[in-house]
């Protein structure tokens, strides 16, 4: 499998030009041989926007936005992985993304289940659980949002839940570069799965954006990393590369649930 990563600022004329840019990168990520699109958070709104304006913006999973995410995904066969504000059917809103293949069939949702901060919590409701992962192309796929990454739980849990790869839409800002340099590599080395973390650059508010978008293999190594500034990088995950590390690694062999207690097994939320 092929993944192109956008690595872009954040869209600041509502979702009409979010959807317009996704529709360029999707072009661009599939003439390049990509299966594949991870976008940054909330890539369809844009992130640190405010409460009123997410509530504002927020759409069901019916909505329009999702419904030009599928005629994308469809009119260029590459499935695409991007964020909005969802409005639940219980009336609260969620950081969402949702997963759509090639076809235009929505294959996974994910609500964002650790919120970060005030520009969280002042505009999103936590997510009520994990999602089990998702097969796709004949890859398990797991998904997780920005703050996510960041609690050694939450990827463990989607590894033992059989996930060979973490698709991580996040919107890491200056100071923190440490995420996407050091915890995103550990992640995927601890538990022998591939990570792709898609972040915006530029500002957004009060907030410079890092960049450093990059695909870490399960060994940890990185596959493509990104610089500061508005770039598409590509990685191909590789099964013979993936079932070979795990041949030589010991980290999920040699656990002792009985020490600390055991993860439980993923549910579907859906």
């Amino acid at each position: 499998m092929r993944l192109a990563l956008d690595q872009g600022p954040p869209a600041t004329g509502g979702s009409g030009e979010a959807l317009a840019r996704l529709d360029r990168a999707a072009g661009k990520a599939a003439a390049a041989g990509a299966n594949l699109l991870i976008t940054p958070e909330m890539a369809l709104t844009g992130y640190n926007i405010g409460p009123a304006a997410v509530r504002a913006v927020a759409e069901p999973l019916d909505g329009p936005m999702i419904s030009a995410l599928a005629e994308i995904a469809l009119r260029h066969r590459i499935s695409l992985l991007a964020g909005l504000p969802e409005l639940g059917a219980d009336g609260r809103i969620y950081n969402t993304i949702h997963l759509v293949d090639s076809r235009g069939n929505g294959r996974a949702t994910y609500r964002k289940t650790h919120l970060y901060g005030a520009v969280d919590r002042t505009q999103f409701a936590p997510g009520p659980a994990l999602e089990t992962p998702v097969e796709l192309d004949g890859w398990r796929l797991g998904l997780a949002i920005c703050y996510d990454i960041e609690f050694p739980e939450l990827a463990r849990a989607l590894a033992l839940a059989g996930a060979d790869a973490i698709l991580v839409p996040t919107a890491n800002m200056v100071p923190f570069t440490s995420v996407p340099t050091r915890i995103v590599p550990a992640r995927a080395e601890e538990n022998e799965v591939y990570v792709a973390y898609a972040n915006y650059c530029g500002t957004e508010g009060e907030f410079t954006y890092c960049g450093l978008s990059c695909v870490c293999g399960p060994d940890g190594a990185d596959l493509a990393r990104a610089g500061g500034g508005e770039e598409m990088i590509f990685a191909d995950l590789n099964k013979r590369h993936l079932a070979a590390t795990r041949a030589i690694s010991t980290h999920l062999a040699d656990r002792r649930p009985e020490l600390y207690g055991p993860i439980d097994d993923l549910k579907g939320t859906r």
